[in-house]
């Protein structure tokens, strides 16, 4: 997810503060991507410098308050309605590693399917119990069944795996 847009977002609902910025963007999304407070400061600066949110003064216990601007919603406006490209996504390092692991030939393609589908199972059951006891309604629901039904996708690509591997290995 773009921090970027994830603080653009939360702040086009009113002025808040770093760390509230952080609280609201973690209970937004589950807690399954943390951020650390100084990835939120720098984030609101590179923000500031492209005149995306503008400092609005301090609270009562003055930390700096930043607000959304013009060009903020028109830029959050851009974002929601422009759809996520799969080349825009991060390199999918399992698929790379199982794709080495076949191309080598002196590795245990099985093995490296096992030792990823046990990490996976454990990662699904993870992420059902949370969901379970999640607490931060309807955004977090989501953010987790969006992870849970990758965890079950990444099962199935496996077993596809394991399978023509197989065959592979057989003919």
């Amino acid at each position: 997810m773009s921090i970027r847009h994830g603080l653009l977002a939360l702040l086009s609902r009113g002025p808040r503060y770093g760390y509230q910025l952080r609280v609201e963007f973690e209970a937004s999304t589950g807690a399954t991507w943390p951020l650390n407070i100084g990835q939120v400061y720098t984030t609101l600066s590179r923000l500031e410098r492209d005149g995306l949110v503008a400092p609005c003064g301090a609270d009562e216990q003055g930390r700096a308050v930043y607000t959304i601007t013009e060009a903020g919603r028109t830029e959050l406006e851009r974002w929601f309605s422009t759809p996520v490209a799969q080349d825009d996504r991060p390199r999918d390092e399992l698929a790379i590693k199982i794709a080495m692991a076949v191309a080598g030939g002196d590795v245990d393609v099985a093995e490296v399917i096992l030792t990823q589908r046990m990490a996976t199972m454990r990662a699904l059951q993870e992420l059902t119990q949370a969901k379970r006891a999640a607490t931060g309604g309807l955004a977090q629901r989501l953010v987790l069944d969006s992870l849970i039904f990758k965890a079950e996708a990444e099962q199935r690509w496996l077993d596809h795996c394991e399978a023509v591997s197989k065959e592979k290995k057989n003919a």
